[in-house]
């Protein structure tokens, strides 16, 4: 049993409709837990199950048939997280039962729970996962990179547009400052058309307006009988009557307010009718401007608002336009300082890794050679890029030997598919076990005999600090676990479904002579007590 039990380990797995599962409520234990079945009794499910979760792909296949949706939900104490993938492969992920989104959930389960997959092994061959092994191990120096890697190529792509495009951006600039200082020396106004108008028409027809003035100023005022005169006889012929009647009073004040605006009108008159003559100048101006705004209406309308809508994008491309001319000035100088920066964050950068390397290499070269590679050699080596990318200077690779007096080579060109698992087995317990529980699937394949039991002790070391969940055929793992887990299948209504079930100290017995033997003979047995017996006693 593990002497510490981390907190947040899985205490619970349910699912339902999930391919051959059609209902399965499990509960999980801390420490080392085994689960072992016949080949097609869909062990890895269990592991499928819990990569839906972690977010990992939801498709309409992993339904089971006839079902029109699953659902997994896993319990870390008090704490839930579950996710439901419909038929139309749409999900719908929650925690504590508030729906959240599907990269949230991912963030929730990656903080409780790593698996380490079936092809996990494979991966480690290619140099980006050899160097993020490093990487990960590292402090502020991999970002502190990125983020001057991205300045420095972000400045010089722009760079070599501005180059690229220079005479597109001259040929621009020319129309831009034509057309900006065209419309500022116009300086349009919104709304000014319409008085202009008005004040045009007005100066169009000044003669009309002169006789129109004068004719009614000569019935107003100049004439042989004439408004004027007859008003003031009015007034005055009530005179006497308005002293002694009230409405006469009023009528005749109305009389005189009338003859007060008709000698006031009469005034306004006889300058429009003097001011005869239109001024030619006046005139001029005011048709220049019209002509004026119609030009800018007709290159950059059709309304007056339009025009100055386009105005206001001219001077704003024509501003966006110098700060590149500007820029390409400028950005040559930039790019060459980013660039040197970048180059000592690389610098930085790789320093930090070869301190790294010595110290890592040795730790998992200590549990490889316990996995049943005792002459086994394993460094990181780095080989210089041509030219700076986007993850630093140099390529890290890890080089390999599992034979004595054989020179070691790149781990993907000399590790055997054995090798290649134990190799990935002791990166997963010594690297990966971030998290309070930890999934293997199947990560023992191509391992047997004396490497076996290494890798057994291996994962039981792992789960005195970790809840340790193993996909396992081995025999060897299966007896040192704390628990044993059996998957198995069965019919029911012509339907296969799989169950999953904690096994008891003689089902584990049976379970282990199944393995060893393929029967449950009384020989096979007592192989199975044997092996029980012999890694009890570690």
């Amino acid at each position: 049993m593990p002497a510490t039990v981390p907190e947040s380990v899985l205490t619970r797995l349910e699912v339902r409709r999930l391919a051959t599962i059609e209902s399965l409520d499990l509960d999980l234990c801390p420490g080392f837990s085994a689960f072992t079945g016949e080949t097609g009794a869909g062990k890895s499910i269990i592991v499928d199950a819990l990569g839906l979760l972690l977010g990992q792909r939801g498709g309409a296949d992993l339904i089971r048939t006839g079902e029109a949706d699953l659902l997994v939900t896993g319990f870390c104490g008090e704490a839930s997280a579950s996710r439901r993938v419909t038929a139309q492969g749409r999900s719908t992920a929650r925690l504590d039962g508030e729906v959240v989104s599907l990269r949230e959930l991912g963030e929730w389960a990656g903080q409780h729970l790593t698996i380490h997959w079936q092809h996990s092994a494979q991966s480690l061959l290619s140099a980006g996962h050899q160097r993020l092994l490093l990487d990960d191990q590292l402090g502020s120096e991999p970002a502190e990179y990125a983020r001057a890697y991205r300045q420095w190529q972000g400045a010089y792509g722009r760079l070599e547009e501005l180059r690229r495009t220079e005479r597109e951006r001259a040929q621009r600039l020319d129309l831009l400052e034509f057309q900006a200082r065209e419309l500022s020396e116009a300086a349009p106004v919104a709304g000014e058309e319409e008085p202009l108008q008005a004040e045009l028409n007005r100066l169009a027809n000044l003669d009309s307006i002169s006789q129109g003035a004068a004719g009614a100023l000569e019935l107003l005022s100049d004439g042989e009988v004439s408004a004027l005169p007859l008003l003031a006889e009015a007034v005055r012929a009530l005179n006497t009557g308005a002293k002694y009647d009230e409405t006469t009073a009023q009528l005749q004040t109305e009389l005189r307010a009338a003859l007060e605006a008709v000698q006031a009108a009469s005034g306004e008159l006889r300058g429009l009718a003097e001011d005869s003559a239109p001024d030619p100048e006046e005139l001029d101006r005011v048709q220049a401007r019209l002509s004026l705004l119609g030009k800018l209406r007709t290159k950059y309308g059709p309304g007056l608002g339009d025009v100055l809508d386009f105005q206001t994008k001219v001077e704003a491309d024509l501003a966006a336009t110098m700060q590149d001319v500007h820029d390409a000035g400028t950005l040559a100088g930039e790019v060459q300082a980013l660039e040197a920066g970048a180059l000592r964050a690389g610098h930085m950068l790789g320093k930090a890794r070869r301190a790294e390397a010595g110290p890592m290499a040795a730790g998992l070269l200590r549990v490889i050679r316990e996995l049943g590679m005792p002459h086994a050699q394993l460094e990181f080596r780095f080989r210089p890029l041509e030219s700076a990318g986007p993850h630093g200077l140099e390529e890290a690779l890890i080089f390999f030997n599992a034979n004595p007096g054989e020179e070691a080579g790149q781990l993907a060109d000399v590790a055997s598919g054995g090798e290649l698992s134990r190799v990935m087995l002791a990166i997963s317990t010594v690297l990966g076990a971030t998290t309070p529980a930890v999934v293997f699937d199947e990560v023992d394949a191509g391992v047997g005999g004396a490497a076996a039991l290494a890798v057994a002790a291996q994962l039981s070391r792992l789960a005195q600090s970790r809840q340790v969940l193993v996909v396992t055929h081995l025999a060897q793992l299966a007896a040192r676990a704390d628990h044993h887990y059996k998957v198995e299948k069965r019919l029911s209504g012509g339907r296969t479904l799989t169950e999953v079930r904690l096994l008891g100290e003689h089902e584990r017995l049976e379970e282990l002579a199944r393995m060893l033997s393929g029967n449950t003979s009384e020989a096979a047995l007592g192989h199975a007590r044997e092996l029980r017996g012999a890694v009890a006693g570690h």
